[in-house]
């Protein structure tokens, strides 16, 4: 049975040592093997926002395993797509860790890639996930505009190209996560949930969570995140599927949550405000990919949202739709705005130009 660390406080840095003597990580590693974290670095955006993995995490797990005689250490990321890794490499400060550190960072965009067999279909996986002697896993516990809540086993996603990346949103995307999880296991996942955005997976709101959690079982992990944001399983089906398909165990069973301090603002976690879904009920979605739609629900929510029907995704891709369209796939919509994805800025005008604003 696997064992959740859990943390409190609010120096990510300190928090993320502390984790990895208390966990004793450095047994798990096999000697001179490659180390390479893969933070959530989704967006070009300031870890305060609440939608990337603070610095702080990064330097924490780089100090621990420097102290412990790891040389080999990497950092390991690819943004949404539309966005630019080493833009947000800038944003997040990771280029300044990188250097202090002398730890080379790696745009997984330009990756090489090898086809690995998954319970749903082969995937195209990044060489640099693939071949890591020991994948730490450096996600975000934060809401998710399409799957509710993101953790562990969504951020793997950030491993793949960006075609495959389409494909999991045309795909559905419950299935494809999870069966991602079947074939990339990280060998250890520290959670970054100091002031995630429970709503936006963006960011832009971000919520005073004030802890962390280090674990080895991704699927316990977001089992136990979402019972930490009040979401039941099946509202995240990804956990549930990954689980039978062999990917980990979403029980933690007496004697597995391990805290190693008491909460400081009290143990009660915020729940998500549920202002996406409010927002979205005029949105007919389509196989949309992340990037695009976030864009048009930061947009919605700024302009107050809409009683007019918008269509966004890519199964719109050559069907006529008698109203607005979002993105480049609603190519055959009577109004659009173009882009692969248009920002948040772009639908924003959009809709204040063809539409009526609640």
């Amino acid at each position: 049975m696997s064992t959740i660390y859990e943390i409190f406080g609010r120096d990510a840095h300190a928090m993320t040592i502390a984790l990895m003597e208390r966990a004793e990580v450095i047994t798990a590693i096999p000697a001179g093997a490659s180390v390479a974290l893969k933070p959530n670095l989704v967006v070009a955006g300031q870890p305060e926002y609440g939608a990337t993995t603070h610095a702080g995490v990064l330097s924490g797990a780089i100090e621990y395993l420097r102290e412990h005689g790891v040389r080999d250490i990497s950092i390991i990321e690819g943004s949404w797509v539309g966005d630019s890794t080493g833009r947000a490499f800038r944003a997040a400060g990771y280029d300044a860790v990188g250097k202090q550190y002398s730890v080379p960072l790696y745009d997984l965009k330009g990756d090489k890639t090898r086809q690995v067999d998954t319970p749903l279909r082969p995937m195209d996986i990044c060489c640099r996930a693939l071949d890591a002697g020991y994948l730490i896993n450096l996600p975000v516990l934060k809401g998710h505009c399409q799957a509710r809540m993101t953790c562990a086993l969504k951020n793997c996603k950030g491993c793949l190209p960006d075609r495959e990346k389409r494909r999991f949103h045309a795909e559905g995307l419950m299935e494809p996560i999870a069966a991602l999880a079947a074939a990339l296991r990280p060998a250890l996942t520290i959670v970054d949930s100091i002031c995630g955005d429970l709503d936006f997976e963006e960011g832009g709101n971000p919520v005073p969570t004030g802890r962390m959690l280090l674990g080895t079982d991704m699927v316990q992990i977001d089992a136990y995140g979402c019972r930490l944001m009040g979401l039941g399983p099946a509202q995240v089906p990804y956990i549930g599927l990954a689980e039978r398909w062999g990917a980990g165990s979403s029980a933690l069973a007496e004697g597995e949550l391990v805290r190693l301090n008491a909460p400081t603002d009290g143990a009660e976690y915020p729940r998500p405000s549920g202002a996406v879904a409010a927002l979205t009920r005029a949105v007919q979605a389509r196989s949309a990919c992340s990037a695009c739609y976030a864009s048009l629900v930061r947009a919605l929510h700024r302009s107050g949202g809409t009683n007019k029907a918008v269509a966004i995704g890519q199964g719109w891709k050559g069907m006529p739709f008698d109203g607005l369209g979002v993105g480049a796939c609603c190519d055959c919509a009577r109004e659009q705005v173009k882009g692969c994805p248009p920002s948040a800025a772009e639908i924003y005008d959009f809709l204040l130009a063809h539409m009526t604003a609640r």
